[in-house]
């Protein structure tokens, strides 16, 4: 970790103010390139194997092959997903892609918390099978990476590339805030890179399989997730500025 890397108790902005116009990855890669120099390997990507999340792995190899990448594994994925996660890893084999699964079984936690605790408490279901699971994989680790954009929801609207993470106590890197989704698009198609299957089956964002859903509406790249609840995220993301 070099001499210039910001902590968690002196965090007192975004180091990064401005992207220039002719950058083509709008500030991203140059942000990459600035935490990977800051934090080393004790910076680590959570991602979902969403869009954004393809687009943020090949522009992480470019910068450090062997990054590590954490995906939370709650063992009700799709199918498709655990499949684009094997072709990720044929096409960047320097990577260190780890499956973070929950302590609980799903037998475990319906016995403990009943039969399909997600169509019930979806809170705590995420708290058991996302939040616990990443807390326990930065437990070690300086600074995230996350693949928010500040036009998915108004609540994501004022993320900035570095933000101090008040919920997980740590660093948390987005470098992706300026990204449409048609540029995250673009990317995937210049570069040729594989994707989920799902959204081209009218999933925007893919999530479990008990939580996500089709949706009808494509202007919201968060919708179909926890239909019939109050609910749009999982958690990951709440408290501190440039939360979700």
């Amino acid at each position: 970790m070099t001499n210039d890397s910001v902590t968690y108790s002196d965090f007192t902005g975004d180091p990064f103010k401005k992207w220039s116009p002719r950058d083509a990855t709008k500030g991203a890669s140059s942000v990459l390139e600035w935490a990977y120099e800051s934090y080393g390997n004790s910076i680590v990507y959570a991602c979902s194997f969403g869009a954004e999340g393809i687009v943020l792995i090949d522009l992480i190899s470019k910068v450090k092959s062997d990054a590590e990448i954490v995906f939370l594994d709650t063992e009700i994925h799709f199918q498709e997903t655990y499949d684009l996660i094997d072709k990720v890893k044929e096409r960047y084999p320097a990577l260190n892609i780890h499956l973070k699964k929950p302590k609980l079984t799903l037998d475990e936690q319906a016995a403990k918390h009943g039969s399909a605790l997600w169509n019930r408490q979806p809170d705590q279901c995420c708290y058991i099978r996302k939040i616990k699971p990443l807390e326990e994989a930065l437990s070690g680790a300086s600074a995230w990476i996350s693949g928010l954009r500040r036009e998915q929801s108004l609540n994501r609207k004022n993320t900035d590339f570095v933000n101090k993470d008040e919920r997980f106590k740590s660093i948390k890197v987005c470098p992706l805030i300026h990204w449409t989704w048609d540029n995250v698009w673009s990317y995937i198609r210049l570069n040729n890179l594989a994707y989920n299957e799902l959204h081209d089956q009218g999933y925007p964002s893919i999530g479990c399989v008990p939580c996500t859903f089709p949706a009808n509406d494509s202007t919201d790249s968060r919708a179909g997730r926890w239909v019939g609840f109050n609910k749009t995220e999982c958690g990951l993301h709440a408290h501190g500025k440039g939360s979700s």
